[in-house]
């Protein structure tokens, strides 16, 4: 039997549980920073040493920190479904983790792009970008992360996996944030909604919601349960 396709969207929720900071969580700072300081083409055109600053500070938080039961959890589910991760984070957790189809909405911190010519991206393992690291054509790079106010590249792909699925999971993510909380709009209408979040995400469509206010590792446990009696019950109506 062909297996089920399990689209999942992750956010920021699942990576605080490894010790990776959100700016929601501190009032709208983000390492002390404002979002217009440090996540807008504004703020890197008027102080790109401080968004490169910023950004290697990210990326070695990242870099150190360990994926959690919840990424674990995704990972093994490759073993029962088509696993397709939508991910709002930039870190690498769920790739360490073991999963391996993974759509980075916002970017990477391990990766860097010309701030001229966004097709030139490159795979970034160093501790620091800095001012004076060019691209092939002698651009400055600049983090592969999509700031606010800037296009999401990949929301064509995550629209079509969306679209595509036969179960549909929300990890850590207070849906506030789009286009990414605009994917639940693609999906067919017979289609169940599993919502892992501590608090009280935006979300239409709650006629096939099925919610668990936990934070993303005990919440992610009994989604596994569910999900495992959810296949076998699907492979025995076809």
């Amino acid at each position: 039997m062909k297996r089920l396709k399990l689209v999942v969207l992750t956010g920021a929720g699942i990576s605080a549980e490894s010790g990776l900071k959100t700016f929601r969580d501190t009032d709208g700072l983000w390492e002390g920073y404002r979002i217009e300081e440090v996540a807008t083409p504004e703020a890197w055109r008027r102080n790109p040493k401080q968004v490169l600053e910023f950004y290697n500070l990210r990326r070695e938080a990242a870099r150190v920190a360990l994926p959690n039961q919840a990424h674990q959890i995704l990972a093994e589910l490759e073993k029962d479904f088509d696993v397709q991760i939508i991910t709002q984070n930039v870190d690498d957790l769920h790739e360490r983790a073991g999963s391996t189809q993974i759509i980075h909405l916002h970017g990477s911190l391990f990766e860097a792009r010309s701030s001229v010519f966004s097709e030139l991206v490159y795979p970034w393992k160093k501790d620091q970008l800095a001012l004076g690291d060019l691209c092939a054509r002698g651009t400055q790079l600049r983090p592969n992360i999509v700031w606010f106010g800037e296009e999401v590249p990949l929301m064509p792909d995550a629209t079509m996996h969306v679209a595509e699925a036969d179960i549909f999971l929300i990890v850590g993510t207070s849906l506030q944030v789009y286009p990414a909380a605009g994917l639940v709009d693609f999906l067919k209408p017979e289609i169940p909604i599993l919502l892992v979040d501590p608090g009280d995400p935006l979300i239409r469509n709650k006629n096939r919601l099925i919610c668990y206010r936990e934070l993303a590792s005990s919440g992610m446990t009994k989604v596994r349960e569910y999900l495992l009696t959810f296949r076998i019950e699907k492979s025995k109506t076809g």
